[in-house]
């Protein structure tokens, strides 16, 4: 049986970015200490992924101000969550092609 990887998007290989995505998918839109706390990542390593998603336009920044200190909101585009369904799709075909 051959077994094909064809669909799967390089930008979700990281667990770090499929849990941006994943968390990212369900909500509206999440602030940076909310996706830390949710992935169990430090500042950095967050801040890098994040950056990557925003260069490959699958995610959009809002910063803003809340009590003086500064506020940094993420959210999936369009592009972005048709890109990771695309990918959870062809994991999903990949699993079942194993499978059967």
């Amino acid at each position: 049986m051959k077994i094909t990887i064809n669909g799967l998007h390089k930008a979700f290989e990281s667990r770090i970015k499929l849990g941006i995505m994943a968390a990212l998918a369900i909500n509206n839109m999440l602030d940076f200490n909310s996706l830390k706390e949710f992935l169990d990542v430090t500042d950095g390593n967050l801040a890098s992924h994040l950056k990557a998603l925003e260069k490959e336009e699958f995610i959009r920044v809002e910063k803003s101000f809340v009590d003086r200190k500064s506020n940094t909101n993420y959210a999936a585009t369009e592009l972005g969550r048709k890109a990771f369904t695309d990918h959870l799709n062809a994991l999903e075909k990949l699993i079942k092609g194993v499978t059967e």
